[in-house]
């Protein structure tokens, strides 16, 4: 039988919480770390399913690789496996053999990599005869996954002539790229990027004693709960405001929705402010994670929306587009899919569900953006909840301490 939570709200929050270590930053320093052929532990890794399995790979002593759903590592571990030495085979969940793989493989094999598709063409699961890499110069669109662009560079600078690749069209998550080029460096590479081309010549990393910072996009799912709650008041130790994860751009994103952001000596301080945008309007062609969340805060706060350069939810754990045009209308609101990209509420409703119970479709993020409604529709049903697994284990525990109920069944 499926576990599910019900969650009723406290009448405010004030609470501190240590939130997990960013896994954009722990999963590429691991792959980093290992370049750099370094010994040196990397401290404050993450807790989240998606490193677990990287940490998992890199001490197994098979040449079978099980990511099960996380994406980052699948594309991580299938770059940086083609250029060791040995046979590989590297596979997921079902829904993993779903997500295309092809451009990063296809690429790869352009320079110089030997890799099989073992089912379904363009698809994992995969088999890899690792090797040097020659390298050279590639082209690929912007508009495909940022991970696989940054799943390229941290193994270009191993490659015989390095890697000159050319991004075509507008690039989406742009500061997931950045956030790889700055580590880069901390690992003693530079790369070179002017306008649509990226040059990383051939060089050594360096091993360095490296620590990784908490996370952005972990924040957001209390930014929300802030917005929502009047009086409401949460320290956030451990984040920085300066920071190169592109998520940081909460604090500014969610300023037009009540939350007041607040530098504090060991981290941040945010607090509910009386201020309501009339209509929010955000292009999240760069920070596609955070769309969920403020696509569920602008329903339960009353602003109507309209997002942008949401194409690429179509293809994250699930089309998380219409998973939230599904679940948002069991709760009252009707989201539209307007266009390729385009998610819009206009401010129309229905009757909700009497009792809304939440499908979160094997994505975590689905259930943290989707849990701050209890506020609006308390009790709030969340199905098979334990997928916060991935990014954030321990926020449910985190969700009781602030002072929410929270029961399973």
């Amino acid at each position: 039988m499926q576990l599910q939570y019900t969650i009723s709200p406290p009448d405010t929050v004030r609470t501190t919480v240590h939130l997990p270590a960013s896994k954009s930053i722990s999963n590429r320093a691991l792959i980093l770390n290992a370049l750099s052929l370094s010994s040196i532990p990397v401290h404050n890794l993450s807790d989240c399913e998606d490193t677990r399995v990287i940490i998992d790979s890199f001490n197994s002593d098979s040449n079978l690789f099980d990511v099960k759903g996380a994406g980052t590592a699948m594309r991580f571990l299938t770059a940086f496996l083609a250029g060791m030495e040995g046979e590989w085979i590297i596979r997921g969940n079902r829904r993993m053999h779903e997500r295309p793989i092809h451009p990063l493989v296809e690429t790869l094999i352009v320079l110089g990599a030997e890799i099989d598709y073992l089912e379904k063409e363009g698809f994992p699961p995969l088999r890899i005869r690792g090797r040097e890499l020659k390298g050279g110069e590639v082209f690929l669109a912007g508009n495909i996954s940022s991970q696989f662009i940054s799943a390229l560079l941290m193994i270009a600078p191993l490659m015989e002539k390095g890697l000159i690749m050319n991004i075509e069209q507008q690039v989406i998550s742009k500061p997931y790229i950045d956030l790889t080029i700055g580590m880069m460096k901390d690992y003693g590479v530079h790369t070179k990027w002017e306008e649509n081309r990226i040059t990383v010549k051939p060089q050594k990393y360096t091993a360095v004693e490296y620590t990784v910072e908490k996370d952005w996009s972990a924040a957001s799912y209390w930014y929300e709960i802030v917005s929502l709650l009047p009086g409401a008041e949460v320290m956030l130790p451990g984040l920085r405001k300066e920071s190169l994860q592109g998520d940081a751009n909460v604090a500014n994103l969610f300023s037009d929705l009540g939350v007041e952001t607040e530098s504090a000596a060991d981290g941040i301080l945010i607090r509910h402010v009386k201020r309501k945008a009339k209509k929010f309007f955000h292009d999240f062609v760069q920070e596609p994670d955070l769309a969920q969340t403020f696509a569920a805060a602008c329903c339960f706060k009353g602003i109507p929306f309209l997002f942008s350069g949401t194409q690429s939810l179509k293809i994250k754990e699930t089309d998380r587009i219409q998973a939230l045009i599904n679940e948002l209308k069991k709760m009252g609101f009707i989201l539209r899919e307007n266009g390729t990209g385009m998610l819009e509420w206009d401010g129309e409703r229905c009757f909700p569900e009497e009792a809304p119970a939440i499908d979160t479709y094997n994505d975590h993020r689905m259930a943290m953006s989707m849990a701050p409604g209890a506020i609006l529709s308390h009790p709030l049903t969340i199905n098979d909840p334990m997928v916060v697994t991935k990014s954030y284990p321990s926020f449910w525990e985190d969700l009781k301490q602030a002072g929410f109920a929270i029961h399973s069944k």
